[in-house]
Formats: C-alpha cells, sequence, structure tokens
C-alpha cells in the first residue's frame, strides 16, 4: 500500500476529507438566520450563541466549514436544522457563526464538509 493510499484510507476513516456541499458554482450565498420558536428541526433548542447552521439535505450533527468569499474569514458549524428556504441561498448560520465570519444579511460562501456523524 502506498502511503498516499494509506493517508486516504486513514482520512476516510477518520472523517476529515472535505467534500464540497455547495452550488453547482462552488459557492452560494449564506444568511444569519434566528428562530422565532426556538426549536430546531433536530428537535434541540436554538441558541443564537453557538455555532450552528441549516443546510437543506446534510445529515444533523454534520460539520462544515463554512469560508466567507468577500474576506476569507472561516468557522466551522454543526448542522442541526433545515433550510434555508430563500432563492439562492445553501446555508442559513446563526447569529453567532455569522459574527465570526463578519457579515450580516447575505454573503458569498464556500462549504466543506468535514465530517458527518452517522
Amino acid at each position: 500500500m502506498t502511503t498516499r493510499t494509506l493517508w486516504l484510507a486513514l482520512t476516510c476513516l477518520l472523517g476529515v476529507i472535505s467534500q464540497p456541499a455547495t452550488a453547482k458554482d462552488g459557492h452560494s450565498l449564506a444568511a444569519t438566520y434566528s428562530q422565532k420558536d426556538g426549536k430546531t428541526a433536530s428537535g434541540e433548542s436554538f441558541f443564537p450563541g453557538k455555532l450552528t447552521a441549516a443546510h437543506r439535505s446534510l445529515r444533523f450533527g454534520t460539520i462544515v466549514r463554512v469560508t466567507n468569499l468577500q474576506n476569507g474569514r472561516t468557522v466551522m458549524v454543526r448542522i442541526n436544522d433545515r433550510g434555508p428556504f430563500g432563492k439562492g441561498r445553501i446555508i442559513d448560520l446563526s447569529p453567532a457563526a455569522a459574527q465570526q465570519l463578519r457579515f450580516s444579511g447575505l454573503v458569498p460562501v464556500t462549504l466543506d464538509v468535514i465530517t458527518t456523524l452517522q
């Protein structure tokens, strides 16, 4: 087994190979959101201060690296909700995550799946 094959096998087992989770063009828009009723689609309470996000199809518990294409800042978030429902958006971020990326409103981003919990 080559070193590269061994490295790929190990990183696959550990779930650290980054997989794109974006639109066809490689990026899309992110927005910040909050929950009025305090519950997410996963059933847990929404906390604006936690690094969480909503995505249409990624499994709950998936860790995603979000990169703000306007300033290069990144944040790791955990998917715990469904959405976004606005056209052109790929992810909705908690206020804490948006603050780390230093944006308000909409921002172009790329996403990389870091790990998916089974």
